[in-house]
C-alpha cells in the first residue's frame, strides 16, 4: 500500500501569511502525518503531493527526506487523479492538515481496506464533531445520519481510470485523530486547547 499526502493546497480559508502544513502542534502539521503514517509500518510507500502552491511546504517536505510528488497546483481532485494514473497498487490518501492523526488511527484505517471498493472514503458523524466545537462546510447523509469528510480515503488505484462517476463506499469513524483538519484560524485556536 502507498501513502499519499495531499500537500499542495492554498489554505486560503486560514488566510494565514505562512503555508498551513507548517503551521506548529509541537512540531510542523505535515510532519505529523507524515510521521503517523511512516510509523504505522503499512506502507512501501509514502508520497507527498505538492504544488506551486506550497512551495515552502515542498522545501520542508524534501530538506525531511520526504519524497514529493508535483501536480499542478489546479484542484484537489485534478491533482489527485494525476497521482493515481501513476500507480496500480492500493493507496491511502490523506490531507496534510490533519495534526492529530498517529500510527494507531491510520493501522487502524488501513484495515478497513477492501480491494473489491474502488474508493472508500472515512466520515465522522455531524453529532461527533459539534461535540469537540468543529464546523465542516462538506456533508453527505449516510446510514440515516448527517456525516463529514475527513480527507482520507482507501483508494484501489488499479481499478480507476478517471475519478468521475466513482462509486463511493463509505466508513464511519468518529474518532478526534482523524476529525479535527485544520481548514480556519478557529480550528488553530480550538488545537492548542486538545
Amino acid at each position: 500500500m502507498i501513502g499519499l499526502v495531499m500537500a499542495g493546497g492554498k489554505g486560503t480559508r486560514m488566510n494565514l501569511d505562512t503555508e498551513k502544513l507548517l503551521l506548529k502542534y509541537k512540531k510542523p502539521t505535515i510532519l505529523h502525518v507524515v510521521d503517523s503514517i511512516k510509523n504505522s509500518n503499512c506502507f512501501s510507500k509514502i508520497l507527498a503531493i505538492t504544488s506551486s502552491n506550497s512551495p515552502k511546504t515542498k522545501k520542508f517536505l524534501q530538506e525531511n527526506d520526504i519524497e514529493t510528488f508535483d501536480t499542478p497546483g489546479i484542484d484537489y481532485v485534478k491533482d489527485l487523479n494525476l497521482v493515481l494514473k501513476t500507480t496500480d497498487d492500493a493507496v491511502l490518501v490523506t490531507s496534510g492538515d490533519l495534526p492529530l492523526l498517529d500510527k494507531e488511527i491510520i493501522q487502524k484505517i488501513v484495515n478497513q481496506y477492501n480491494s473489491q471498493n474502488i474508493w472508500t472514503s472515512i466520515l465522522v458523524t455531524k453529532k461527533f464533531l459539534t461535540t469537540l466545537g468543529i464546523r465542516s462546510n462538506y456533508s453527505i447523509n449516510f446510514d440515516n445520519q448527517e456525516c463529514h469528510f475527513t480527507g482520507i480515503s482507501l483508494v484501489n488505484s488499479e481499478k480507476i481510470s478517471s475519478l468521475e462517476n466513482i462509486d463511493e463506499n463509505y466508513i464511519i469513524i468518529d474518532d478526534k485523530r482523524i476529525a479535527f483538519n485544520l481548514n480556519t484560524k478557529q480550528d488553530y485556536d480550538l488545537l492548542s486547547t486538545t
